[in-house]
């Protein structure tokens, strides 16, 4: 039986949650940021904390990293949408012994909802268990309490063009108990390093790059959070319809 609090840890992760890489670098810290990136970091947080709609990507590389405390399914990546306030779903690819298999879920509401990989017929996660992805985008716990001054020795890298588009690029230390909180406790005990790009028009976060160091070796991490504003419905898994 696949461990259904491990499972939407990983969800929570492609939501936008922030896998982050082990503490390093200079031994002076200051929680003290220079205006303009305080400013961009300002921007970004009120722009977060008024996502309507979003999607989001995941991709892991680097050693293996497993969603059950068996070390049975191991997450490769994964896919998803949030609908504010409180409505998400992903879709989640795991290794299991050699073959790859897709697990969906679906929270709406603090009710989640888990697809069986193997009989593909939607189950709801136990509530002693259950853990709700959409939690990254709260107002208390996601994203703008980072931005909103979490986010230490925050550094302006460079304004980038990517895909037309232009974006700001950013780094800085997030605390442990964030980074934690974001991860339902796969990363723990630590501050971590973060690399980001923040949209330069409307101060939405767009990327998220960083590794995560773990007994096993070192795992590389590429958000991607896209979409914003579109029109996207999630509803519960009685109403969805699968094709044959």
């Amino acid at each position: 039986m696949i461990e259904t609090r491990r499972l939407l840890a990983a969800l929570l992760l492609a939501a936008g949650g922030l896998l982050l890489a082990a503490c390093g670098g200079s031994d002076e810290r200051s929680d003290e940021l220079p205006q303009e990136v305080g400013s961009l970091l300002e921007t970004a947080a009120q722009a977060m904390e008024a996502v309507e709609t979003v999607r989001f990507e995941i991709e892991r590389g680097g050693v293996p990293v497993y969603i059950d405390t068996g070390g049975l399914l191991e997450f490769k990546d994964a896919a998803g949408r949030f609908v504010a306030p409180q409505a998400a779903d992903a879709v989640v690819k795991v290794g299991v012994s050699g073959l790859n298999v897709r697990i969906g879920a679906v929270a709406i509401d603090g009710t989640v909802w888990l697809s069986n990989p193997i009989s593909g017929e939607w189950e709801k996660a136990p509530s002693a268990y259950a853990f709700d992805p959409t939690t990254l985008f709260s107002p208390e716990v996601g994203w703008r309490p980072l931005l909103a001054g979490e986010l230490r020795d925050a550094r302006f890298v460079a304004r980038e063009e990517l895909a037309g588009e232009a974006r700001y690029h950013l780094t800085g230390l997030a605390p442990a108990a964030r980074v934690e909180t974001i991860t339902a406790g796969l990363v723990s005990g630590q501050d971590v390093e973060l690399d980001l790009w923040l949209d330069a028009e409307t101060g939405h976060v767009r990327q998220v790059v960083f590794d995560a160091t773990t007994a096993a070796g070192v795992s590389s991490w590429d958000l991607r959070f896209f979409g914003y504003g579109e029109d996207i419905e999630i509803v519960p898994p009685d109403e969805l319809v699968t094709s044959d």
